[in-house]
């Protein structure tokens, strides 16, 4: 009688094979999920450079500019606003306005051109956004933007990603704070969760915010 056609260890073989097969589409797949997720492709604390050096630790942090003095339209547009030289020169014709950083600033001014700043939070073109909207409804600088006051360069805090989004849409309420402190970069909620989630009831209802989910809150 005649043995096996395949030798024993050739069941192993096969086992192994297709649970390659398996894993190798499973690994790439999360593998591109988690690339796509990676600062490489968000772009999250990314090092920007830009024309001039502007230092947010000393405007934001050590002499307490409110956010709103530099990005003025962020109450009332879609867009937070780039400061224009006028606004720097509002202080820097009497402070340090001699200074060799400022020279950009200066010639710009003067020329009546703006400052080529690069943009830090880009989404998407299809992608709508509005400052206005979140800002009055008690959403801070800070929870979107990170602690400004901190940064010497301005560095993209978040992920931004849909998913990002969608988690605060979803339940507003503990990412809200009061109206007054909507620029404080220091502002923490309660540290009891039931004071916080009270806080964060009670602004809802103030604000008349509520989860916003639908696909043409944020796709017009």
């Amino acid at each position: 009688m005649s043995g096996p056609l395949f030798p024993r260890w050739t069941n192993t073989v096969s086992r192994l094979s297709v649970a390659g097969l398996l894993a190798v589409p499973a690994i790439s797949i999360g593998g591109l999920l988690a690339y796509a997720r990676s600062p490489h492709v968000t772009n999250q604390n990314q090092p920007i450079e830009q024309p001039i050096e502007f230092d947010h630790r000393h405007h934001a942090g050590d002499e307490q500019i409110d956010c709103r003095y530099c990005h003025w339209t962020v109450e009332n547009a879609p867009s937070a606003g780039i400061p224009s030289t006028t606004v720097c020169m509002s202080c820097h014709a009497q402070i340090w306005n001699k200074s060799p950083y400022l020279t950009e600033v200066r010639k710009a001014f003067f020329a009546d051109q703006p400052i080529p700043w690069v943009r830090v939070h880009n989404l998407p073109d299809f992608v709508y956004f509005n400052h206005s909207i979140h800002v009055n409804k008690g959403v801070g600088c800070a929870t979107c933007h990170g602690r400004v006051d901190q940064m010497a360069a301005i560095e993209q805090a978040s992920t931004l990603t849909m998913a990002w989004c969608l988690d605060c849409h979803r339940n507003p309420q503990p990412h809200l704070r009061p109206a007054e402190y909507i620029t404080s970069m220091t502002w923490t909620p309660p540290a009891d969760p039931k004071e916080a989630a009270a806080l964060g009831e009670t602004l809802a209802k103030e604000y008349e915010v509520h989860s916003r989910t639908s696909c043409s809150t944020c796709h017009r």
